[in-house]
Formats: C-alpha cells, structure tokens, sequence
C-alpha cells in the first residue's frame, strides 16, 4: 500500500513554545457558555433511552419485562432505576401487565417511536448517508497512524460518528475498495485498504479554497474561535496566540510525531487533528473521555489535553452531564447545531418526543429551561401536529429546544428586556418609580417610629401628611361615674 510524499515527516526550522506548567493556567482563564451547556444538557438522556429502545426492538415479542432491562443496566448505561427511568418517558415506553396477572411489568415501545424508529431505518439505508459514513471511516482511518484503527475504539466513538449498531456487517463489506476488517472479533482492526487525495483535505483547508484566497498546503492558516462573553486574555497571551495563528498549517492527514510535543507547531498541528475528528463526528461534540482514547491510540493523547487547556476559544468543555463534552464552539450559535444533517433531525425528533405527554387526548410539550423555552412549549401544544412536523423539516430541531440560550451565555429575556419597544419600557419606568416612592415613604415612616415615641411620631406622620390623628374616648372608671351622679343630685 503506497501512501503520497505528503505524508512523510516534514521538518520545521525553529520553533515556539508556550508558557506551560501553572503560568499557562493562570494566563487562560475559563469562561461558562450557558447556551453550549444547555447543548449539551438537553441530550443527556438520549443516549441510554435508545439503548433501551434497540433492546426492546431486538426481542422477538418486541417487549421485555423490566428484570432484563434492570440487569443490563450498566451497559445500556441507564443514569438511574431502571422502572424510575422508564416511567419518566411514557411517550416512549409503555408499561404493561401481559395477562393481566401480577408479574414483573413488561415494556413495550409506543406507536410514536416506532414511526421516529423506521425513518431513522430510511436514515441508515439511503444511499447518500451510507457514503457519508464510508468518508468519515476513511477520513478517520487516514488520520491515524499506520492506517489502523481497533474496533473497540471504533465501537466507543459509534455513537459520535452516527454509526448504525451492526455497521461492521451492514456498512463495512458494501466498501471493500475503502477499508476492511483483519483480526479476529476480539482483537479486530478496521484498515485503511486505498488511500483517497480527494478526501485527505481538512474542513479548514476546504474553506479556504473554496474561499479564493489561494491557499496552498504548508501556508499560515487561521483557526475559528468564537470567545463566550466574559473571557478575558491578557497581552502577554494575546501576543502569543496572534503568532499562533500565523503559524504554518499542517494538515492532520499529515504525520508530524516528529515535532517536539511542547512546541506551537505540534500544538497547532494536534489543534488540527482534534478540530478535524470532532468534525467528523455528528453533533460536533464528544465526550473527553472518547476524544482522549483516540488520541491515545494516535499517540498525542497528552498534546490533546494541552490543546483543551489552552484553546478554550475552539473547544468548550462542558460538565453539565456528569462528564466532560468536548464541543466545538464554531459549529453552534445560540445553543443550536449549525450545520444540518439527517442523523441530528432525528434524534431531535426523538427529544421532541421524550418531552411530550399526553393529557385528554393531547400532545403536550414538557420542557426545561428559560421562560422562552417554556412559551415556544406551550405554543406548540396548540398547533396540530402537522405543523410541528413541517417545523421540525425546516428548522431540524422542535420546538421545545429552539434558541434557548445566546451564544455568549445570555438569556433571552434579558435580550428581549433590552430589545422591548418603547411601551414597554415606560411601563418598565412607571412601575419602577412606583416602587421606589413606596420605598421611601416606607423607609421614613419607619424612621420617624424609630426615632419618637408611639403618640409623637403618629401625630408628626399626620401632620406631615395633612391630617390629624382622630380623638378616640376614654374608658370611664369607677370613681368618674360616682364623681357624676353626685353633680346631677345637687343639681336637681
């Protein structure tokens, strides 16, 4: 198997070297992204509740008592109890007694999902995405070293690359001219069978020449950040990453293990590898400890933990799900997948439908979040359900997700309290100054309590107000009733 020149070592002259150790730490500090938090967050459940629901469907009798569900816990990767998780999605699942007798429940799969299920079959089938996920096996089999890569690390980065379950009989053998499988099932390998010029060119070095700069390999080539609000550099690291950027651009289909690890060429050159996987992979994000088995496995496991230390304006690490995400940041705006792609119009639709319930015979979206997420959830409730479907075929995403959060991790209400038309900002104005006089007038009657005693404050606080504190009668004592019987005898 013969490979192209371009792909043996290529030598440097000079090199840089960033700050490391605590300096670089304390250099690049950073920042939450709330929209790219909810991103993430918002699949959090996804990925076991389809576990579940390719189990139920495997079974001959398409259902399965929760005892086997309860013992496979761990691998279909069920975040809490097993009946707890099941009974929380009643539009995915549904729980029955078979026989009407008092047994384990069994479970079943609703109409709903079974409809989601056979389009996504349609999905895997179609011509076009099979020949997407064949260049996404060869773009990742270039990548790596000696063409070569394990199927069990395959199997762990299955889901990100939106891989069908039984894709080494199912995709594998239909491209024999691109990769095959040698070894046995245990020890298996995926190998690169025929090299592809056409294909070894990074989503970065497509762009540019699409963009008619006249880019040519080995040329300065800048990557995309996006900096969440509040990230703050400092000009020693400005500097810094300025003359990064200009750096030469080495391609990840390239080898360069022959660059010193703490150099900026190899840090650009493993920033270039990590950009170009998670652009392979489906959502642009995956969790850190897939990304840093595969580096592993290229052998630039700790330039890739390098990289995440000192590029957070690429990359965002997100643990809002009991683990890390690594996410690429240029791929979404305002919380939302940029990009299009049939695998992800799915799986919302599945998210659509894990937020949904049904009351009287309705469809109603439960959803999570910020106030805006909550009225695009109840006006959805009202739309039939054709629209919701024409709305998920434009947008590719339901309505209970859609811009819930802002790119740089502001809400949309506080957008829209600065957006709001000029009505609603003298409201704004009157109730403020409502509650400011209520204030005052508060903080100075208490004032005049504080300072005077019980009769002399009301009688100043009436006065100050222009009225005078009403006379009440005195209770009569005893003596004052004999005192005035005697004055009416001698009167008479």
């Amino acid at each position: 198997m013969k490979f192209p020149n371009h792909v043996i070592h290529r030598r440097h002259r000079g090199s840089r070297t960033f700050m490391d150790g605590a300096a670089a730490i304390t250099a690049i500090k950073f920042v939450r992204d709330r929209g790219l938090d909810h991103a993430v967050e918002r699949e959090k459940n996804l990925r076991p509740l389809l576990n579940v629901k390719n189990l139920i469907k495997s079974e001959p009798s398409k259902s399965l008592p929760i005892s086997i569900i309860a013992q496979n816990k761990d691998s279909l990767k069920i975040p809490s109890r097993p009946i707890e998780f099941v009974r929380k999605y009643p539009s995915v699942f549904h729980e029955f007694l078979p026989g009407g007798i008092g047994i384990h429940p069994h479970i079943k799969l609703t109409q709903e999902v079974l409809d989601i299920d056979a389009d996504e079959h349609l999905v895997y089938e179609s011509d076009s995405y099979r020949q997407l996920l064949a260049d996404r096996l060869l773009k990742l089999l270039m990548i790596s070293r000696m063409n070569k890569i394990p199927i069990n690390v395959l199997d762990k980065l299955k889901w990100d690359l939106g891989l069908p379950q039984n894709y080494l009989k199912t995709l594998v053998p239909d491209f024999p001219d691109c990769f095959r499988v040698v070894g046995s099932n245990d020890s298996g390998q995926l190998e690169l069978v025929c090299w592809s010029d056409e294909l070894a060119v990074s989503i970065l070095e497509k762009k540019a020449m699409e963009g008619g700069s006249g880019y040519s390999k080995g040329m300065p080539l800048a990557f995309p950040v996006k900096f969440s609000k509040g990230f703050e550099m400092d000009k020693k690291v400005k500097k810094w990453w300025d003359d990064w950027q200009k750096l030469p651009y080495v391609s990840p289909y390239e080898n360069a293990l022959h660059l010193s690890p703490k150099t900026d060429e190899s840090d650009k050159w493993a920033t270039a590898v990590l950009h170009e996987i998670l652009n392979l992979s489906v959502a642009r994000k995956a969790e850190k400890d897939d990304v840093l088995c595969i580096g592993e496995y290229l052998g630039i496991r700790s330039r890739f933990k390098r990289v995440l230390l000192h590029h957070p304006h690429i990359f965002y690490l997100s643990s809002k799900i009991g683990t890390y995400t690594v996410v690429l940041k240029e791929a979404y705006k305002r919380g939302l997948l940029i990009e299009n792609n049939p695998l992800m119009n799915i799986r919302n639709r599945y998210l659509h439908l894990m937020h949904t319930v049904r009351e009287h015979g309705k469809d109603i979206s439960m959803s999570s979040g910020t106030n805006q997420e909550k009225k695009a959830a109840s006006n959805a409730s009202k739309k039939e359900a054709g629209d919701d479907d024409s709305e998920e075929e434009n947008n590719g995403v339901s309505v209970t997700f859609s811009g819930s959060e802002t790119e740089n991790g502001d809400s949309d209400e506080e957008e829209d309290r600065f957006k709001g038309g000029r009505g609603s900002s003298r409201e704004a104005v009157a109730v403020s100054r409502r509650r400011t006089t209520t204030t005052r007038s508060k903080r100075k009657n208490g004032d005049l309590k504080t300072h005077w005693g019980d009769g002399e404050g009301e009688r100043a606080m009436g006065r100050r107000h222009g009225r005078t504190k009403p006379k009440v009668p005195q209770p009569l004592n005893a003596s004052t009733n004999v005192h005035r019987r005697s004055q009416q005898r001698s009167s008479s």
